[in-house]
Formats: structure tokens, C-alpha cells, sequence
């Protein structure tokens, strides 16, 4: 890999505030070199000159690769085999049916001697309240402990509460967990969590799109969370108020057609009231013990995923079978008429819809869905 891509990339990453949909569009159409030329040089459109304008004097690149590698860390892009292409292809298909929040990051800075592509070839983000109850942080405990056992990576914040007992849970098991956070792999946040951080680095990744010395801010935590959403095969919310940023989280995970769940807690918790409400919309599906997490992301996702990973014509077998079959040949079919059809229930036909269409078996049309054109995939008899 050409360091100048790298070092463009690195250049990138701290001239705009992610996402940045108006730089990323001419990253894709120049190349990373080319684009970092032009926003030095200051002759870019007037879009991606409201993206970097304020910052394009700013080069930190030898001082960004110091301090992260002397955290034993790297800069991590998308021409790298460790980038995780499956998982971010999510976002890509996001940003595409505008989707405000779904681009992909122009790099990520890591911190660990985890493998990210691997460790999020099978995930499963946990997420929820920092003002956890006592019932919150044993189920996250538990989920955390019981999904590393499974084989199940974890993804999550790093943040009070619910974050860090799903963390400490996977490390208790021996397994490994990947943090993304909302400022720089250097900057300890939550500064009482700087032991954990060093765990998790040790057993995993901590991962950031902020080079280092970015410090966190309200508006970095939410467009943090869609990267958590896309990196898991699903999110478990265990506890959220009404109004949290894990239920930002569980909308970035609907949006990439990932299987949201919830935990529901006693009628009486305000801690639970936001997951109860993603429950009674129908939005997520009720979870109440690790078996049941496998269950629902490998029969809503994984199986299908691996399948395409393989690109091999493997038979659909399930639930995802049944979807497919209830879609129209050439005319769409609306995706209540797909539920009927296919007898599978309202949120795991919105939830597998998007992963059959990153599978090229179905597409998204103006009167609903259908199966592509080029889907020859057929089920066992």
C-alpha cells in the first residue's frame, strides 16, 4: 500500500467533521491523494469547501502517527485487508438511499492487537443507559459474558453503565470486544475507564474515526453510534430512556436493515421505558437471554451473510427463504404484503429485506420490493 494514500487518508481524517458526505464523494471520484491535494490547495466545490475550509491548513499527520503508535496502535483505511468491508457496505447502501448519517468513515484509528475484519465477521453491539440500574448492568454483564462464550464479538461505547458491563463481561470470559468511541484512541473517556480501555486494547480494538487529541462532544457520540450499529449483525438495547442515545443506535441499526433487540425490564423503570417503547412499536424484537441474541442474528442475518461472503449459490434456508419466496417477479410487493405472504412478522421482514438486497437477491422498487433480476438462489426441496 503506497504510504501517500495513508498519509492523504490521515490528512483527511482531521480536516472534516465525519461524516462528511460532501468529501467523501470526491475521495470516491479523485482517489484519496488527489482529494487531499485539492483541499490543501483550497480548490474544491463550494460543499466540500464548507466541510474542510476551517481546517485545511491543518496537517498533523506525523504527530497523529506518533502518538497513535505509540499506543501500539495504527491507522486503519478502506484499502486495507483489515478494513470491514461486509459490515460498512451497510452504510454505503445507507448514504445511497439518503440516509443522512450512512457514510462510510474515510479512515478509522485503532488502538489493539485485535484484527477488525475478523473480530466483526460475527458481532453483536450492546448498548444502553449510563445511568444503568442494578438489573441493567447484570443482564449487559451477562449478554457480555455469555455472546464472548458463544463466539460473538461485542461491540460497544466504552460508556457508563450499560457499555462497560457488556465490555467487562466479554473480557471476564476471555473473548474479545471492540470499543468505538467519540473522540481520539488517546483521550481516556470516560477518564474513569482508562483501565478498561487498556483491557479492551489488549483483548480487542478500540477504534475511533477522531485522530488523536479529539476530544468528545454531543454531536460526536451520535454519529459515533452508527458505526457502532453497522459493525454488529445486530443491537441488543438493554436499557434506554425514551430519549438516549442507544435509541439513536437502535434507529442507525434499523435504517442498515440489522436486527434490532430489547431487553424489557419492569413496567416500573423509567430505565426501560425507551426499550419498552421500541417494543410496542414493533421496531424490536424481545430478547431475554444470550441464546435467544444467537438465534435472532443468525436467523435474521448471519447465515445469509456468510453464505454471500462465500459467494457461493448456497440455498436460503428459513425465515429468509420465505421472505424471498413472498416477493413479486417483477412488480413490487409492499413489505406488509410480504409479511402476510410469508407468515415471518412485520420487524424480521423489515429487518431481513435490507440483507437480502446486500445479498443481490431482492431490490428495493417504487412499488415496494422484488426479487433482482440476476437471484437464482433456491432452497433445499
Amino acid at each position: 500500500m503506497p504510504e501517500s494514500i495513508r498519509r492523504a487518508r490521515a490528512y483527511l481524517s482531521r480536516v472534516a467533521e465525519p461524516p462528511a458526505p460532501a468529501l467523501a464523494a470526491l475521495v470516491a471520484e479523485q482517489g484519496p491523494v488527489r482529494a487531499a491535494e485539492s483541499v490543501r490547495a483550497g480548490t474544491v466545490s463550494d460543499a466540500v469547501g464548507r466541510e474542510t475550509s476551517a481546517r485545511r491548513t491543518v496537517d498533523r499527520v506525523d504527530e497523529d502517527f506518533r502518538i497513535v503508535h505509540a499506543l501500539h496502535g495504527r491507522l486503519l483505511i478502506p484499502e486495507d485487508e483489515e478494513w470491514p468491508s461486509w459490515p460498512f457496505r451497510a452504510l454505503s447502501l445507507a448514504s445511497a438511499h439518503g440516509v443522512r448519517f450512512g457514510y462510510e468513515p474515510l479512515a478509522l484509528w485503532v488502538r489493539g492487537l485485535g484484527h477488525l475484519a475478523t473480530l466483526t465477521e460475527r458481532a453483536v453491539a450492546v448498548v444502553g443507559s449510563r445511568a444503568a440500574s442494578g438489573y441493567g448492568r447484570q443482564v449487559a454483564t451477562e449478554f457480555g459474558h455469555g455472546l464472548a462464550e458463544a463466539g460473538v464479538t461485542v461491540v460497544s461505547g466504552a460508556a457508563f453503565g450499560i457499555d462497560a458491563a457488556a465490555h467487562s463481561g466479554s473480557l471476564a470470559a476471555g473473548g474479545p470486544t471492540v470499543a468505538v468511541l467519540a473522540c481520539g484512541v488517546d483521550v481516556p473517556y470516560p477518564v474513569a475507564h482508562e483501565g478498561l480501555l487498556d483491557r479492551i486494547s489488549r483483548h480487542g480494538l478500540v477504534v475511533s474515526e477522531y485522530p488523536p487529541a479529539h476530544t468528545p462532544a454531543r454531536h460526536r457520540f451520535l454519529t459515533r453510534n452508527r458505526l457502532i450499529a453497522a459493525l454488529g449483525d445486530g443491537t441488543v438495547v438493554v436499557e434506554a430512556g425514551r430519549r438516549s442515545g442507544a435509541k439513536n443506535t437502535a434507529a442507525a441499526t434499523s435504517a442498515f436493515g440489522r436486527v434490532l433487540m430489547a431487553v424489557p425490564g419492569p413496567v416500573t423503570s423509567a430505565t426501560s421505558s425507551g426499550c419498552h417503547e421500541l417494543l410496542r412499536s414493533g421496531e424490536a424484537v424481545p430478547v431475554s437471554s444470550v441464546a435467544e441474541v444467537v438465534e435472532s442474528t443468525g436467523r435474521l442475518g448471519f447465515d445469509l451473510v456468510e453464505a454471500t461472503r462465500s459467494r457461493e449459490k448456497a440455498p436460503v434456508h428459513g425465515d429468509a427463504m420465505r421472505v424471498f419466496e413472498a416477493l413479486g417477479l417483477r412488480r413490487g410487493v409492499s413489505v406488509e404484503a410480504v409479511a402476510v405472504e410469508s407468515g415471518v412478522d412485520l420487524p424480521m421482514v423489515r429487518a431481513l429485506l435490507p440483507e437480502l438486497e446486500l445479498a443481490g437477491l431482492a431490490e428495493r422498487v417504487d412499488d415496494g420490493w422484488k426479487r433482482s433480476h440476476d437471484s437464482d438462489w433456491r432452497g433445499d426441496a
